[in-house]
């Protein structure tokens, strides 16, 4: 009896397509232009790729938001880097994206601008983020190659100013294969040992090809995350890195890194100098506000002594009293005309006057009562009075 031949499930046929296929295709770089773009809010990408002739699904794990911070819509012209795989589920081949750029981006000054606006998007490169230096820092790390030029001038510019400074290199290359690596590794040494009080990364000028590891995305983030003060002085004046842009100083030689980190010792007096004149001044300002203010309070004190006190209520007494005598005087004065004026009007008005105009009182006999009609019985006796008399009659 023949051998039955196996029956392979569609599972298993789509697996050994997609082993098949990522094995035989190292990862590459793709060109095309984008169309059918979906940004998904799980994060990742998908669109399709396509020339005059043909297309083909792409998929960018992760890459949605990155596609929106370069612009990437359908219609744009890209490069992709990465491998083909199978999306086993619908037995489909893709093209799975590791790195994207604009078509045209190629070039190291074209990537150079992509890489600062994505950083700088992210505000890596904001002043908000940037240490201030320390004023006398005690030990300096150095991340750069021992042997080269920049370090050389580093410290031929400290030593003939600070003597005393203490300098720790960590040996990195600064250029090919391998310095982003050492780069990083040295800011992350002297973070992690706290060997520095500031960190200064250099090299001496270059070509930008020269020049490309300081422009790594991976060192600019180890750089702005660094907890110590990181200073870039790479290559020459008109030399930019994008690790420039991401340090806490820029400074465009490694010998101008020297002066600006240390100072020097003429600079260090003036400082203290000025300072001294400002504390001094300050001192005696603030004497004088004291000193005013303790003569306030001395003035107040001599005012609420008990002496004052008493001789200020003496006075005010003596005040008041003779403020009652003159209104009593004034009041008595007053009182004593209305009297007169009364004693007057009441003498005026009195019988005496009335007899001494010529008025007459008459009484009865015994001159008891005052005889107010002429009905008398005729034989009455009558008394008259006159101013300067009495006078006896009979009635008739």
């Amino acid at each position: 009896m023949s051998q039955q031949e196996p029956v392979w499930s569609v599972s298993a046929i789509n697996k050994a397509v997609k082993d098949t296929l990522e094995n035989c295709f190292m990862p590459f770089w793709m060109g095309g232009e984008v169309g059918s773009l979906l940004l998904h809010r799980s994060g990742h990408a998908y669109f399709q790729m396509k020339d005059e002739a043909s297309q083909i699904k792409v998929c960018w794990f992760g890459g949605a938001a990155e596609c929106r911070k370069l612009g990437v819509d359908n219609g744009s012209m890209v490069e992709v880097r990465g491998n083909l795989s199978v999306y086993t589920v619908r037995g489909e081949y893709q093209f799975n994206v590791k790195e994207l750029r604009i078509a045209g981006m190629g070039t190291l000054q074209q990537q150079f601008e992509l890489i600062k606006r994505k950083l700088q998007a992210e505000g890596l490169f904001d002043r908000s983020r940037k240490k201030p230096l320390p004023l006398r820092p005690q030990t300096i790390g150095i991340v750069s190659s021992p042997s080269g030029a920049a370090v050389r001038d580093f410290l031929q510019i400290l030593y003939r100013r600070f003597h005393h400074i203490q300098v720790k290199i960590f040996p990195a290359q600064v250029q090919g294969t391998g310095a982003v690596k050492e780069l990083c590794d040295g800011i992350k040494f002297f973070n992690r040992t706290g060997q520095a009080d500031v960190i200064v990364i250099t090299r001496g000028g270059g070509s930008m090809e020269d020049l490309w590891c300081f422009n790594d995305e991976n060192l600019a983030r180890t750089i702005a995350a660094s907890n110590i003060p990181v200073v870039s002085a790479v290559g020459h004046e008109i030399d930019f890195t994008i690790c420039d842009f991401a340090a806490d100083l820029r400074v465009p030689t490694p010998s101008a890194a020297a002066e600006l980190v240390i100072g020097s010792q003429e600079d260090l007096g003036n400082r203290v100098e000025r300072a001294f004149r400002e504390i001094k001044f300050a001192t005696e300002r603030r004497f004088m506000e004291l000193d005013s203010r303790l003569n306030r309070l001395a003035a107040k004190v001599e005012y609420y002594e008990p002496a004052k006190v008493a001789e200020r209520f003496a006075q005010r007494i003596d005040e008041l009293e003779m403020r009652a005598q003159n209104a009593w005087i004034s009041a008595s004065n007053k009182l004593s005309a209305k009297l007169d004026n009364l004693d007057a009007r009441l003498y005026a008005l009195s019988p005496e006057r009335q007899l001494e105009r010529g008025y007459t009182i008459v009484y009865n006999g015994d001159g008891t009562q005052i005889v107010t009609s002429s009905q008398q019985t005729p034989g009455t006796e009558l008394q008259i009075r006159f101013a300067d008399g009495k006078l006896k009659v009979v009635s008739q």
